[in-house]
């Protein structure tokens, strides 16, 4: 079965198409993977026999800038879950970004979220580590340790409509590739049932502070440490530093309670908005 992801970029990019009177034109219909050519008419756009969408519908895509909606058995829906809160995959230059409540959960304002996923995923891994992945949403940095040549990665997330959305997400589907071990749940609870000096590597991506801080706390850390070998490296995700008002930051808080926990080389990544550290 066929699907195609469009977004308000390449809606318009059809339209402008039209308006000139062309037969075809080249889009990517998953997310800036790849391109191919489609047929265009006065009437709209061609995907496929099943799939065609209206100069209305094309416009009514080209409105909606932060959305992506998915084209399939003749039927166009957003991205998205409203089923508890509100969910959605968001189009960016690269891979989309997940975004939850209207807090976008990547960085993206200079890149796109696979590739910042990736460099922290650089930042820990090393070619047969075997990783663990603590709040993956989409996955990518899962998949990045994975082809950093880790020889097993488990990842974990807590949410069950992030990992619907990431099913439907053409940059998540190599999370079914041997050597990733997907769990749904938390990370906070299951790291406590993990054997120790169990993991190589530990990339620690969580909700921020105010909807998660347990997974920011010295006994969450204190886990991390626990499950990591003897020289084991951690990335940790801390997002942007905010000053809390007695003056010391949100991040040295972090750095703090990581060095009470064992944790020695404990370093800012400021580009990655995180903190990097070992056993």
């Amino acid at each position: 079965m066929s699907c195609y992801y469009l977004h308000s970029d390449n809606a318009k990019q059809a339209l402008d198409a039209i308006a000139k009177g062309l037969s075809t034109v080249r889009l990517s219909t998953d997310l800036h993977i790849t391109e191919q050519d489609f047929a265009v008419n006065a009437e709209g756009l061609i995907l496929d026999e099943d799939n065609q969408l209206t100069i209305a519908e094309l416009k009514k895509i080209v409105k909606k800038t932060g959305r992506i909606y998915l084209c399939q058995d003749g039927d166009m829906d957003p991205l998205e879950d409203r089923s508890v809160g509100y969910y959605k995959l968001a189009p960016t230059n690269g891979a989309p970004l997940l975004e939850i409540s209207g807090v976008k959960m990547h960085i993206s304002k200079g890149t796109d979220p696979f590739t910042s996923a990736s460099e922290m995923a650089q930042q820990a891994v090393t070619k047969g580590d075997r990783v663990l992945d603590c709040c993956s949403g989409l996955g990518y940095a899962a998949i990045a340790a994975h082809r950093l040549g880790a020889s097993e990665v488990l990842t974990i997330e807590l949410s069950p409509e992030v990992m619907g959305l990431r099913a439907q997400n053409p940059w998540s589907k190599d999370l079914g590739n041997e050597g990733i071990v997907q769990k749904q749940g938390s990370s906070y609870e299951l790291i406590q049932t993990m054997s120790a000096t169990s993991f190589d590597a530990v990339v620690h991506d969580p909700p921020r502070f105010s909807l998660a801080g347990e997974l920011y706390s010295e006994e969450f850390y204190r886990e991390i440490y626990r499950v990591l070998r003897h020289g084991g490296r951690l990335f940790h995700y801390t997002g942007n530093p905010h000053v809390i008002k007695t003056g010391s930051s949100f991040v040295d808080g972090v750095i703090r309670r990581l060095k009470a926990a064992g944790f020695k080389n404990v370093k800012k990544v400021e580009h990655l908005m995180g903190v990097s550290a070992q056993k």
